[in-house]
């Protein structure tokens, strides 16, 4: 190429590989200034837009979680209150066992009589206070259903239980004669099987929440896992890389100085 004071090819080229150092340099700096090395859909399109979904279905197994701990809470409520019936009747037994006796005096009736009914009162209470956010487990009505999975086509249901007095068929029970006594003894024992029994049943039906809610909670980790395997960058090889680059913008910077001068040359050939 001929000298020229217009065209400088050497000025252009050093001009283009230090614009391309600077453009890596500033890629290299935000990956280290945000961790990432797709940040927004310009920097990888195809992974940018993975990563978002993934993350959109991370935060919707958040809310199944956040059920499904309601759903514990609402068991572990249910299941307290259940075995405090449970202990109550088992106290209820006793009376009825000790009003069973013929040879006990009047008084001593009266005073296992008014016990029996102060227990069997208690149990209305239980069932009353037996509630989170707004639910009943033990109190009767349909069982509830929980949300297994992001698109509702799974459920994990906990059953709900009826201990009401009525259901249990303690509503009329006294202690007043000793045949009375036995007969509500009897009561007492079916409905004594009936709470423990279906305990067990709630039992169960809190164990799969529970075991449920930690399978969610390792997914949740899973896919936050496959989500920075995508984006995240590695900071190790972009410091490195950040070092590498800086040398090669100053001695970019420095070529393009040289190209620069090269048309002074000129000058030397009308010189006398």
């Amino acid at each position: 190429m001929a000298n020229s004071v217009h065209t400088n090819m050497s000025s252009m080229v050093a001009l283009q590989n230090l614009n391309s150092t600077s453009r890596a340099l500033e890629t290299t700096q935000n990956r280290i200034n945000t961790g990432l090395k797709v940040a927004n859909a310009k920097d990888n399109g195809a992974s940018y837009n993975i990563a978002q979904q993934m993350r959109s279905e991370n935060s919707a197994y958040e809310a199944v979680r956040n059920g499904l701990n309601r759903a514990k809470s609402m068991a572990d409520v249910g299941l307290a209150a259940g075995e405090a019936i449970s202990d109550v009747l088992t106290q209820m037994r006793d009376k009825a066992v000790a009003a069973m006796d013929a040879s006990i005096s009047p008084s001593s009736r009266t005073a296992y009589t008014n016990e029996f009914t102060s227990l069997r009162d208690q149990i209305t209470s239980i069932v009353a206070n037996a509630v989170f956010d707004g639910a009943n487990l033990i109190g009767g009505g349909p069982n509830r259903d929980f949300l297994a999975n992001t698109t509702g086509t799974q459920l994990v249901t906990l059953p709900t239980l009826d201990f009401t007095l009525a259901t249990l068929a303690l509503t009329g029970v006294t202690l007043t004669t000793p045949v009375i006594a036995g007969t509500s003894r009897a009561a007492v024992e079916t409905a004594l099987t009936t709470v423990n029994s279906a305990l067990a049943r709630l039992g169960v039906a809190t164990k799969r929440v529970e075991s449920h809610e930690i399978f969610v909670s390792k997914l949740q980790d899973a896919i936050t896992g496959g989500i920075g395997t995508l984006v995240d960058a590695d900071l190790a090889s972009e410091s490195a890389r950040l070092q590498s680059l800086q040398v090669k913008q100053q001695l970019g910077t420095q070529a393009l100085s040289i190209a620069n001068q090269a048309p002074q040359s000129i000058l030397s050939l009308f010189r006398n």
